[in-house]
């Protein structure tokens, strides 16, 4: 019921409270977000029935998704939370070419 919205807490708030820094909470949130959407496309693309119905279940497609499921998505909020996932995407773009051009010596 609330387990999607359980795990995600307790990743960010351990995030938070283990690494205290910025660029650690991004790069949570993107790669929860990215490892959402790669075990839907498991669950779309692979023929294990229980797997399918396993992650559909438990697991949501998105986080935008996931608190679409308790705010609804004709919300400010919903809105808010878009953009703060294109803006956390941004920043991890960032840090990914910062992190390139240190091992290019650009």
């Amino acid at each position: 019921m609330y387990i999607d919205l359980i795990l995600l807490v307790a990743i960010i708030l351990a995030v938070i409270f283990f690494f205290k820094r910025f660029s650690s909470f991004i790069i949570l949130i993107c790669s929860l977000n990215m490892v959402y959407r790669l075990l839907h496309f498991i669950a779309d693309n692979v023929k294990v029935p229980e797997l399918s119905s396993l992650i559909r279940k438990y697991i949501p497609t998105s986080i935008p998704n996931a608190i679409a499921n308790y705010i609804g998505t004709k919300n400010i909020l919903y809105d808010i939370t878009l953009w703060a996932m294109f803006i956390a995407y941004c920043i991890l773009l960032f840090y990914l070419i910062r992190i390139l051009a240190r091992r290019k010596k650009i």
